[in-house]
């Protein structure tokens, strides 16, 4: 036993002796600790991180000597050499300037921001914790280049260089390699679905075309969002805000946000961590009580008082709408008015059912739900890893396209596996989403007025009612508003149990006939790989990779044209990348990238880029920069298969096989004044593609009644789009104080995907080939004249020139002692004849002109640091299918002040995002934005 016992003291005495103990604190240039600051053992990953005192304490299992590397996101990075054990060792980092910072989306591997090949925004730990804005996601708008559409509180859409609805196909959004765009959409929910902010390492943006690295979909930008590994970020951190919002419509709500990180590093093999986080709230009231013409162009002076064919932008069931002449047709016809002509004393005019508000029809609930967790395991304790992800979200909301709907209970999962190391990863992963109980609002109002009482029903009463009232005496104003009183007695009121029951019966209807519910089940598989060789090549960077997606769309026919089960497509990709440096000090770098991708409806496409940098002067400070790539975007999920009736429009995509799937039938007695009786056809719409007007020669000659008016739109079929852009820039240190980085660029565009609304006749051909029988009047002007039409929005490509170019330069310096100032400006214009093709659209949406500035000092005082942001946007024109009109310039003030308390290792932060109270929109038909206020605490954010 004493031999055994020895033993035992031997072995630990010897494991004692061969560990290293090294400690220390890290602070900043201001004497400020630095916490999360990495210290690894060079040549290993071995390591650990500074505590939010600074402090750290790094135990290796190696003899001295041998060399450390500290570093901070934002600081320069220092390397110690450790000769004795124990030993201690202080550093100071001093800060560096946002070129000296580190970015991985660029060219797929580290560099500097100053020698980046293209335009490249960061926003890094640092700016996440000194944001003035409400979260990290909402401080990304005071990056240049940058818009942030605000659908709701919880759903933000960014926008780089333009062309984008909330619906923002072009723009890709990666969070630690995944594509987190929803299947069903085809395109990110903001960050509702997304990350926690104690979880965020870095945000990098590449707007612009980035499809010679990543793809179709990375046609107009790129955000990529990193989170913290738990090798290298341990313990547990979380926040708390509490604070209310403030809108006009909507009064003063509360609004909380938590989240709590939990990372553990178990061992030098394997790691784990966990995120939760859940934030409530109330969201903007959308009361825009303006009425809008057929092409949803925005009136404004359209009022249910003095419109009878009103139909208000944020009132919904208004739409349905007739000519009651052909109404009073049909009762005469059908023997209601017992042989009694009452035709000649009807108009013939449109009239509109009464509609609901929006705050009727939702409870403006704002609701985000996420977890996500993580296990990591490193084999041989070095850089190789094999990663688990899994992420899962929930969340209410208000989401505008075609129509307005009631994102709840929305539920959206990401489950990955990756194989990396430096050089290398292999990475599959899936996204799965379901709407739970969302709903469209338009159609959830027309269906409530139909459980009510039919359309028929309701304008058969109308016109009894203008009858009597003209017979009386009235005068057209005066018998309109009695016919609508008639029409309308007996009507479900909000709140009312008959409303309730209705509301919730249409609510879980999914057939837009009578009901209106969201429904989907879709998913998407996607594969990925890259391999560096810059370990095995001397003479330049060479990358390869690819990837591959597979679609399984599933919305039962709710969406698209998948009733009959699900749809599935796929398309795959592979690309190259040659960087090489060049000259004296390496101070030419180039940069040549080229990728082939293939969808199964159509050809291949290949897309270069091609960059180079140089860097100038004696310290080179300055790097000048230019590039051209070209860029492309296969049609969207929605662009090939939705098949979505939205009111007065039928949205259809175009796939070889989709037109022909969307099949509906039409009773031609339902105007009273078809030629064909009351028949009923079942009518395809491959008739927008083969047999179609253009809406609005349709709407000139329903004024004009001259057929020479018509002109045959015939769409073809949807296919790539593609980009060419060329861009130069600037990035330097003027006499190592001023910032400066510019860029501009020009993009031409060649098959820009749009849409088109035409309108296609039930009988007869736009050829007017086939005639009536008996008459000289060709058959599809007949169906015209008769109302036996009907119109959808196709989806195809215009060959009408459509560019863009603008510029960018942002200013930042350090000045009075360390306050930090930042200043920049946008231009952005569009080169297009809206004139000469007024049938397509851009949806540009984008202010020709932006300024934002931002004033701050990380410690103003011991532990106490500020920040204010201030941004200006120009009057632009916001152009998208459910509404579309003049956006008025706006200007918004952020602010906040923060303390720390380091014994408590917390940070308590007071804020304001809209600190002015001017509400202001981003797009016409959303709530207006108010302000909110806040208080938080953050604890242990290394």
């Amino acid at each position: 036993m004493k031999t055994l016992f020895k033993t035992i003291m031997l072995f630990c005495c010897a494991l004692t002796f061969a560990q290293t103990t090294v400690k220390g604190k890290i602070t900043d240039n201001n004497g400020q600790p630095l916490p999360g600051a990495n210290i690894i053992v060079i040549g290993t990953t071995t390591g650990t991180i500074s505590d939010y005192d600074g402090n750290y304490t790094l135990t290796v299992s190696q003899d001295p000597p041998f060399t450390i590397q500290i570093s901070s996101v934002g600081f320069e990075t220092v390397d110690q050499e450790i000769t004795t054990n124990p030993q201690t060792i202080d550093v100071i980092l001093s800060e560096g300037t946002s070129l000296d910072e580190v970015v991985i989306s660029a060219s797929r591997t580290p560099e500097r921001v100053f020698e980046s090949p293209v335009t490249i925004e960061r926003f890094g730990l640092k700016e996440i914790k000194n944001t003035a804005s409400a979260d990290f996601y909402d401080g990304l708008e005071n990056l240049k280049g940058v818009d942030i559409n605000t659908n709701s509180l919880t759903f933000k859409s960014i926008n780089t260089r333009g062309f984008a609805t909330f619906a923002n196909t072009r723009f890709m959004q990666l969070v630690d390699g995944m594509d987190n765009s929803a299947p069903a959409l085809n395109f990110p929910l903001g960050n509702l679905l997304g990350m926690i902010e104690t979880d965020v390492l870095s945000v990098e943006l590449l707007p612009g075309a980035s499809s010679a690295l990543y793809g179709a979909n990375a046609f107009n930008g790129i955000l990529f969002m990193r989170s913290k590994n738990p090798f290298d970020h341990q313990g547990l951190s979380g926040y708390i805000k509490q604070g209310i919002t403030s809108q006009d419509a909507a009064g003063d709500n509360d609004y909380t946000d938590f989240g709590i990180r939990g990372a553990f590093k178990f061992s030098e093999h394997f790691a784990a961590k966990v995120n939760f986080s859940y934030l409530k709230g109330t969201d903007w009231y959308a009361n825009n009580a303006s009425g809008k013409d057929n092409k949803n162009f925005v009136d404004g002076t359209s009022t249910r008082e003095n419109d009878i064919n009103y139909d208000g932008v944020n009132v919904y069931g208004d739409l349905v709408s007739t000519n009651i002449k052909g109404v009073a047709q049909i009762l005469v016809d059908t023997g209601i008015t017992n042989g009694v002509d009452i035709v000649p004393l009807i108009p013939s005019v449109n009239v509109s059912r009464t509609g609901y508000r929006e705050q009727d029809l939702t409870d403006y609930n704002a609701e985000s739900i996420k977890a996500d967790w993580g296990l990591y395991f490193r084999p041989w304790a070095n850089d190789f890893e094999i990663q688990y992800v899994g992420k899962v979200g929930s969340g209410s909301t208000i989401y505008q396209g075609s129509n307005r709907y009631t994102i709840k209970n929305f539920f959206l999962q990401q489950h990955k596996i990756e194989i990396k190391n430096d050089n290398f990863f292999v990475r599959g992963y899936v996204n799965s989403d379901n709407a739970g109980d969302s709903y469209d609002m338009v159609f959830t109002g027309v269906n409530i007025n139909r459980q009510w009482k039919s359309d028929e029903v309701w304008f058969g009463t109308y016109v009894n009612g203008f009858t009597n009232a003209t017979i009386g005496g009235l005068n057209a104003t005066q018998a309109h508003a009695v016919a609508r009183q008639a029409a309308d007695t007996g009507r479900f009121l909000p709140g009312t149990p008959e409303f309730e029951a209705a509301f919730d019966k249409v609510t879980n209807d999914p057939s837009v006939l009578t009901g209106s519910q969201f429904k989907d089940e879709s998913k998407f598989y996607h594969g990925d790989a890259n391999y560096n060789f810059s370990h095995m090549v001397d003479w330049a960077e060479i990358q390869v990779g690819g990837s591959y997606r597979q679609y399984q769309l599933n919305s039962f026919g709710s969406i698209y044209t998948d009733k009959d089960g699900p749809i599935d497509y796929s398309e795959f990709g592979v690309y190259t990348q040659i960087q090489k440096k060049f000259l004296e000090e390496d101070r030419l770098k180039l940069t040549a990238s080229m990728r082939y991708d293939k969808s199964e409806f159509f050809d291949g496409f290949i897309s270069p880029r091609v960059s180079v940098g140089y860097n100038i002067g004696e310290d080179e400070n300055h790097n000048i920069r230019a590039s051209f790539q070209t860029g492309f975007r296969n049609p969207d999920t929605q662009s090939l298969y939705i098949g979505l009736d939205a009111g007065r429009i039928i949205l259809v995509g175009s796939a070889p096989d989709n037109p022909g799937r969307e099949v509906r039938p039409y009773d031609l007695s339902s105007t009273g004044q078809s030629v064909l009786g009351g028949s009923t056809v079942l009518f395809s719409a491959e008739n927008a593609y083969a047999n179609s007007f253009t809406a609005s020669s349709v709407t000139t000659f329903g004024q004009s009644f001259n057929p020479g008016d018509l002109e045959i739109a015939s769409p073809s079929k949807v296919k790539p789009e593609q980009v060419s852009s060329v861009e130069v820039g600037y990035r330097g240190k003027i006499k190592n104080k001023l910032i400066v980085d510019f860029s501009a660029y020009y993009n031409q565009y060649k098959d820009f995907i749009t849409t088109v609304d035409v309108v296609t006749p039930f009988y007869g051909d736009v050829e007017f080939q086939q005639i009536l029988p008996g008459t000289s009047t060709p058959l599809a002007l007949a169906a015209l004249g008769s109302g036996d039409a009907t119109a959808f929005r196709a989806y195809t490509n215009t060959d009408a020139d459509v560019n863009s170019y603008g510029a960018a330069i942002g200013l930042s310096s350090k000045i009075l002692n360390g306050f930090d100032i930042g200043l920049n400006y946008t231009y952005a214009k569009l080169d297009f004849d809206a004139e000469g093709n007024p049938d397509f659209q851009t949806n540009f949406n984008t202010p020709e002109h932006k300024v934002k500035a931002s004033f701050g000092k990380v410690n103003l005082l011991d532990n106490l640091g500020f920040n204010v942001a201030w941004r200006w946007s120009d009057t632009y024109f916001w152009e998208a299918s459910f509404a579309q009109g003049q956006v008025p310039s706006f200007h918004v003030f952020d602010a906040q002040i923060n303390y720390r308390v380091p014994s408590l290792k917390s940070t308590f932060k007071i804020g304001a995002a809209n600190l002015g109270g001017e509400e202001y929109f981003t797009a016409v038909g959303t709530g207006l934005i108010g302000s909110q206020y806040y208080l938080s605490w953050t604890i242990n954010n290394l």
